[in-house]
């Protein structure tokens, strides 16, 4: 026969009591990994052209017409500038601010005439100019080029258009 005296009661409570002593002293504050960075998006819109306007030429064979990356004209040979309605190329980048944006220019472009004829334009610089960082949601960029104009006998009147491309690198 067993003479020690049964604790049931005591048994059944113990271990839960224990339990919630030992979680409510020994407390320690744990924390989860860290959620990764967002990931860099950038998105890129063309709000506008880049537009040479309209001009002739002059005695002889023209040279250029260039448009800046600020958006200014101006011309170098026999070459009279007439409208003025011309403009840079602009594009909005979205991205997150303190992202590095990397313009890389495409090779030259051929622009064919509606009456025929070909002239070749060169993509200039950026403003900003390229690398720059963003400093909010939204940055404009501006792009130029330099459009260079052949022999009236070459290149008869007529409106002349092309594509040209420009890479934006995030980093």
């Amino acid at each position: 026969m067993n003479s020690q005296p049964q604790y049931p009661l005591l048994k059944r409570h113990l271990l839960p009591f224990c339990l919630f002593v030992c979680t409510t002293f020994f407390y320690v504050a744990a924390n989860a990994q860290e959620q990764p960075p967002k990931p860099i998006t950038v998105t890129v819109n063309t709000l506008q052209n880049l537009n040479f306007g309209t001009f002739v030429l002059g005695n002889g064979s023209g040279t250029s017409v260039i448009i800046s990356s600020e958006g200014a004209r101006s011309w170098t040979g026999n070459i009279v500038l007439i409208s003025s309605s011309f403009s840079a190329a602009l594009y909005t980048v979205n991205a997150i601010p303190g992202t590095l944006i990397t313009i890389t220019n495409g090779s030259d472009a051929i622009l064919t005439g509606s009456n025929g004829g070909s002239m070749t334009m060169h993509i200039g610089n950026s403003f900003p100019l390229s690398p720059f960082i963003t400093t909010g949601n939204e940055t404009t960029v501006t792009i130029g080029g330099t459009l260079t104009v052949g022999a009236s006998g070459a290149n008869p009147p007529g409106i002349f258009s092309g594509t040209f491309s420009v890479t934006f690198i995030q980093q």
